[in-house]
């Protein structure tokens, strides 16, 4: 069996990295690290001219249709380049009006998502680490509308989003205008400013409940952020290995480059192992969601957590290998490192998700 990525979605990749290397090259990537703001809506535009903000959304909405793996790389692609986007809550926001919406619902949301005229994100982590379905506490109006109380932390580009999807107690979710009353966004300082986060408050504020949600629906959104972490993770962590390899071909010390030191040879040779082997994890467990039901839940609470595990060893390790410029603002692996400690946290921790996985397999 040939288990590889097709020509197509090859080509999806090169063309994403094309367009965020001419679009935002590093030194455009530290502009926007270093804003307060840091986010670029030119940007978000351009790759949603190029469908990835509606990918794997039906056609008759405006997408292009693709699966999960297609989603995936090109997470990775964007992980790879630590592109500072609305990519992860965007794809879930709409995730969870495929799978929990009715077809009004539908109808009305999906095309101006696909478009990239209007910025969805998710709205689910809660105070003490909740992350998922069924830990949501919000509790959902008795009928498709009415108000919703509470906070959420952690809501990705929360202050662009036009729109938030909201986890509510019992795997409930529901949509809510950032413009309703009730509404409070507040701006959160945190480490990886490529993804940049808020804290949003609900007080009596209206909601409209997506009404074929439920855990199902819920599940579904949560199996698919996590492979898609795993993928941005596994972009991530390969383009420190890459970094660190071309800055041991060009740093010299004791008048040769610091690539011939043994003991740094052995480190980036590690680096790559722990990384290389997992590219299939997070492929098959994209593919599983579509393909083989049976094994989604647990092999994207694999992905997940391995992955991003390795992550934040690489980007330990990447930083002792650029010596002392990695561990200053001014070095680049600063960024990714960052990005390392959002994957990991997003979701839910990877002990959290190994031991979910221990258990769906009945250890």
């Amino acid at each position: 069996m040939d288990f590889d990525l097709s020509d197509e979605q090859r080509l999806l990749q090169e063309t994403v990295g094309q367009f965020i290397e001419n679009e935002c090259p590093m030194a455009r990537l530290r502009e926007l690290f270093d804003d307060e703001i840091g986010y670029d809506p030119v940007l978000w535009k351009g790759l949603a001219e190029l469908g990835l903000a509606g990918i794997h959304l039906p056609s008759e909405y405006g997408g292009s249709e693709l699966e999960i793996l297609d989603l995936a790389v090109v997470a990775e692609t964007l992980g790879e380049a630590a592109a500072p986007v609305p990519f992860l809550g965007h794809s879930l926001a709409t995730q969870a009006i495929v799978s929990g919406g009715s077809d009004d619902q539908k109808s009305r949301m999906l095309p101006r998502l696909a478009s990239g005229e209007k910025l969805a994100t998710v709205a689910f982590a809660e105070a003490d680490g909740i992350w998922l379905p069924d830990q949501w506490t919000l509790l959902a109006p008795e009928g498709t509308t009415g108000t919703v109380s509470g906070t959420k932390e952690i809501v990705e580009f929360g202050e662009q989003a036009d729109y938030f999807v909201v986890g509510l107690a019992g795997g409930k979710m529901g949509l809510v205008d950032r413009e309703a009353s009730g509404v409070e966004v507040q701006r959160v300082e945190a480490s990886d400013r490529t993804r940049r986060i808020a804290r949003v408050s609900f007080d009596s504020a209206p909601i409209e409940v997506l009404e074929q949600s439920g855990e199902e629906a819920a599940g579904r959104v949560r199996d698919v952020g996590l492979v898609l972490l795993a993928a941005d993770a596994f972009g991530g962590a390969t383009k420190l290995v890459n970094m660190s390899i071309e800055y041991a071909k060009n740093r010299e010390q004791f008048g040769v480059t610091i690539g011939h030191f043994q003991a740094l040879k052995h480190q980036l040779a590690n680096m790559a192992v722990e990384i290389e082997p997992t590219r299939a994890l997070y492929w098959y467990a994209a593919h599983a969601l579509d393909h083989v039901p049976e094994e989604a839940v647990r092999t994207a609470a694999l992905a997940k957590s391995h992955i991003c595990d390795r992550y934040s060893q690489i980007a330990r390790d990447a930083t002792e290998a650029h010596g002392g410029i990695g561990y200053t603002w001014e070095g680049d692996t600063q960024i990714w490192f960052k990005r390392a400690m959002f994957d990991r946290v997003f979701l839910g921790t990877p002990r959290f998700h190994r031991d979910r996985a221990a258990e769906l397999a009945g250890w």
